[in-house]
């Protein structure tokens, strides 16, 4: 499968790919989550990281992040045109 061209993906809005548990990195006993956020559907284009909360908090942080990642996008894809 090829990669796909910069600009399918400008054309692309993120999205939230996963959300899953994972060990407490400092070894403590909090609960944290790793994330995958995709631009388009081969991953290509992933942004991943932790957050420590519970997944409610998460999915809306998540949610605020793509929807600020999709602003920017639109912002420039207006800016080309």
């Amino acid at each position: 499968m090829s990669a796909p061209q910069l600009s399918e993906l400008s054309e692309t809005p993120f999205a939230i790919a996963s959300v899953v548990p994972v060990a407490d990195p400092t070894g403590g006993s909090n609960q944290w989550y790793r994330y995958v956020i995709c631009q388009g559907t081969n991953q290509a284009n992933a942004i991943t990281g932790t957050r420590m909360g519970n997944l409610e908090e998460i999915n809306l942080q998540l949610a605020d992040m793509v929807a600020r990642l999709n602003e920017r996008c639109g912002k420039l894809r207006a800016k080309k045109k």
